[in-house]
């Protein structure tokens, strides 16, 4: 009976496809590109010698023989997940891989994972970091955190934080000026090359724009982590995202020597897949992330979290708008 098995994975596309009447969701479900799906059902009918779909312009609808097959697939499926779950996790931990800029990394995602571990011993996290987009249909990455409006055509988006600029330097550097157009002018400003424009829009909103100083001058450096770092070192002054300078400025290592602080419209968000089935250690690191970020954001600590359903917010959307020209990396 067992060699008489049709090939196994054209059977989970088909079922997966059949079950969500879209070859697009199928393929987000299980992690594969579009046209492996597509492939994986044609291999199938060729298999049987039958139409399973009848494809029409970007919609699909079971043939009669189609529908025959599904129900029993279906059931079948569920059985194998049914007496598979409570043997995945001996011996072995759950993986779940999350990709973010360097600087959010580095400065406010590490510092905080080992909370994040010791409620999950289980769940083994792995972290990438890049200013590419995340390539969710490849396998290799289960969420991503990004800056822009929130938009994200076929991604789920839950808000983290919201990008405001503030400049940051060492204590003392800026000692006696009154004004930013005063206190800028002679002083070498630092620069995240992937994000060009932010010395000029914070100086626009600041109003001084107009005062001679050149927003374009100054120490340039990869990332906003070596700008920072600068900063530290007394090189000059940074341009911050406050969300990622906020433990140098609770431990006066660094200052923010002006009152003024710029909310762009962008915001970090946590991407991942829209329709696609969700592991547990997504769903708890997705959990932990977003009661994380809204506890940082609050001066006297957070309610307790109480568990969320895929796309909730523990607070309210950030302000949509255009998105941001540069990662903020």
């Amino acid at each position: 009976m067992r060699s008489s098995l049709p090939p196994l994975n054209p059977l989970r596309a088909f079922e997966a496809a059949a079950r969500l009447r879209s070859f697009t969701l199928a393929a987000r479900e299980m992690r594969v590109s579009q046209v492996a799906v597509s492939k994986q059902v044609r291999a199938l009918e060729e298999y049987f010698g039958m139409t399973l779909f009848e494809r029409g312009h970007r919609s699909i609808r079971l043939t009669q023989d189609g529908a025959r097959l599904l129900p029993p697939l279906t059931r079948a499926l569920d059985d194998i997940a049914a007496a598979t779950s409570g043997l995945k996790h001996r011996g072995r931990r759950d993986m779940l891989s999350i990709q973010a800029y360097t600087t959010f990394a580095q400065r406010w995602l590490i510092p905080r994972l080992a909370l994040f571990s010791r409620a999950h011993p289980e769940i083994e996290v792995r972290l990438t970091a890049s200013l590419l987009p995340a390539s969710f249909e490849l396998g290799g990455v289960d969420a991503a955190i990004r800056s822009g409006s929130g938009h994200w055509p076929g991604l789920m988006a839950d808000p983290l934080a919201p990008l405001e600029l503030v400049p940051v330097c060492r204590p003392g550097l800026l000692a006696g000026a009154a004004t930013p157009a005063e206190a800028l002018r002679g002083v070498t400003l630092l620069h995240s090359l992937s994000r060009p424009d932010d010395w000029s829009t914070w100086l626009r909103s600041a109003g001084a724009a107009a005062a001679g100083i050149s927003a374009r001058n100054g120490m340039k450096f990869e990332n906003s982590a070596m700008a920072y770092e600068a900063a530290l070192q007394g090189a000059g002054i940074a341009i911050g995202i406050r969300v990622l300078v906020e433990s140098y400025l609770a431990s006066g290592e660094l200052v923010a020597p002006f009152g003024h602080v710029h909310r762009l419209q962008d915001g970090y968000y946590l991407l991942y897949p829209a329709g696609a089935a969700q592991s547990q250690a997504f769903q708890a690191f997705r959990e932990w992330l977003l009661c994380a970020t809204a506890a940082a954001q609050q001066a006297d600590g957070a309610p307790p979290c109480a568990p969320l359903s895929p796309g909730r917010s523990p607070r309210p959307a950030l302000p949509s708008g255009p998105s941001a020209r540069s990662p903020a990396g």
